[in-house]
């Protein structure tokens, strides 16, 4: 699956106008459909015993939540974030999209290899960082003379982030399990 969050994120900045942003929530709920049918698939040979491995379940639904935490992106990115936040947010926000970005392809090449997760490290850096500037920038009574709808977009952006983030770390899990180099006392554990 094609990784176009960072296309949404970026929106946070420019602004997307609606046909740009269903093509990019089509072309992941295309990639999903696709997902879902080799995922289907491998369960029916692991069902029959034609091929071995850990079930495909987790992994498809991880994916399905990382897809929803786009949608809420995706839906406050028709309109960019407020001005005046604009140079405190825009580094963060690029470099959370070139984060998980790297960390969706990487992902995808180590699944397909059967290879151990990359290292989570950049994307909880980048989550970090921007959930740094938020921080400061509520400290700082930026964010109390935002309008109602620039307010809940920007609060919506931060909790689809931090969604994201935890989506990240299952997948992680997702990614380890597949090939083998899940620890059982790291299932179901929170970072």
């Amino acid at each position: 699956m094609r990784w176009r969050g960072r296309q949404l994120l970026a929106g946070l900045t420019q602004g997307l106008d609606v046909e740009a942003l269903h093509r990019i929530q089509d072309g992941i709920g295309q990639a999903l459909v696709h997902v879902n049918v080799v995922g289907a698939e491998a369960e029916r040979e692991r069902s029959t015993r034609l091929a071995a491995g850990p079930d495909t379940g987790p992994l498809l639904r991880t994916l399905l939540r990382l897809r929803h935490d786009l949608v809420i992106i995706g839906r406050a990115a028709t309109i960019p974030l407020p001005e005046s936040l604009m140079p405190r947010l825009a580094a963060p926000l690029a470099r959370v999209g070139k984060a998980f970005a790297d960390y969706f392809r990487a992902g995808g090449a180590a699944l397909q290899a059967g290879r151990s997760p990359p290292p989570l490290g950049a994307v909880t850096a980048a989550a970090d960082a921007y959930a740094a500037e938020i921080a400061a920038l509520r400290r700082e009574g930026l964010t109390r003379s935002l309008p109602g709808d620039a307010a809940e977009r920007f609060f919506a952006v931060g909790f689809a982030l931090e969604q994201m983030h935890g989506n990240f770390k299952d997948l992680e899990r997702c990614i380890a399990e597949r090939a083998g180099t899940a620890t059982p006392s790291k299932r179901g554990e929170p970072d």
